[in-house]
């Protein structure tokens, strides 16, 4: 049996785990994401040490936010700023000794998903990671879509919504101040809102089943947001799926809000309404999908 570890560096924790070659879950932990690069990196390092007393490890799979070139140069890092221009590969290969994949959070989740969750079978399908920010991973006849300069399924910088904020700019109508759970939802209630600010999504889910006037408008805006970009993507790539990532995909409520703004917005644009949607699902592997999907890429090119 052959042994691979996983990482998910997300804007919060850094997630990992021991996978066999069949996909298994042997072991798995976090850690919070450290602000400074190389202490993420010092992270990892000691991640991989530890497993590594354990088996033998063939192969490590990373997951991380930003553009990610296919030799592992990191264009961008998302919320991890000290990632930008770093060729993420070779700095864990050199620290580690092990040969590393980085691949970019959304399209590690769509490829988790094909290998072992919803998109079994299907060879079109688009795959929304929302978070902090939104992510997006574009599957085209079986093949990850990276575009020409690797940044296709940047979903997270479309725009979405017209507003004129003082003094923002027009970064702050894209689907990651919109339409993301924390870039949207969260910061829209709490720019309107005079007490002490939300951290978390189900807090205004709460609230918004008690009637709260904030929350609910709160909501509202951020399905709107989303519907918007979805639709936007519908009607470009036309995928025979559609699927969502990220922690809030695992809330019922969400998903069916969610689907019913679509069909909302559908109905009410004449050029949309005879047109045949996607489905739009949760992602079966929710907060998994990145380790997982990190890990087969390390299978993948490990059996080569």
């Amino acid at each position: 049996m052959k042994y691979y570890i996983g990482l998910d560096i997300g804007g919060t924790s850094i997630k990992y785990d021991l996978v066999d070659e069949n996909g298994t879950i042997l072991e798995k932990d976090s850690v919070k994401t450290d602000i400074a690069g190389s202490e993420i990196l010092r992270n990892i390092t000691e991640i991989v040490e530890n497993y590594k007393k354990e088996q033998k490890i063939e192969a490590i799979g990373v997951s991380a936010p930003g553009i990610v070139q296919h030799d592992g140069f990191m264009t961008t890092g998302g919320a991890i700023r000290d990632f930008y221009g770093i060729n993420l590969k070779k700095e864990i290969e050199q620290r580690t000794g092990i040969t590393a994949t980085i691949e970019n959070d959304a399209n590690a989740a769509a490829f988790a998903e094909q290998w072992k969750g919803n998109a079994k079978g299907l060879h079109n399908y688009l795959c929304i990671v929302v978070g902090t920010g939104i992510g997006g991973g574009i599957i085209i006849n079986d093949q990850i879509y990276r575009g020409g300069h690797g940044m296709a399924g940047e979903f997270g910088m479309m725009s979405v919504m017209d507003r004129n904020l003082p003094g923002k700019g027009l970064e702050f109508n894209s689907m990651s101040f919109t339409a993301a759970t924390v870039g949207g939802l969260l910061r829209y209630y709490n720019d309107r809102h005079d007490g002490k600010a939300l951290d978390d999504a189900e807090v205004v889910y709460s609230l918004a089943a008690d009637g709260d006037k904030l929350a609910l408008e709160s909501l509202d805006f951020f399905y709107t947001a989303l519907s918007r970009g979805i639709i936007n993507l519908v009607v470009g790539l036309d995928p025979e799926k559609i699927l969502i990532g990220g922690g809030i995909s695992a809330n019922d409520q969400f998903m069916k809000d969610l689907n019913n703004k679509i069909q909302e917005l559908k109905k009410a644009n004449n050029d949309l309404i005879d047109l045949k949607f996607p489905e739009v699902q949760a992602a079966q592997l929710r907060n998994d999908a990145g380790i997982i999907g990190a890990t087969y890429r390390a299978v993948q090119e490990d059996q080569k």
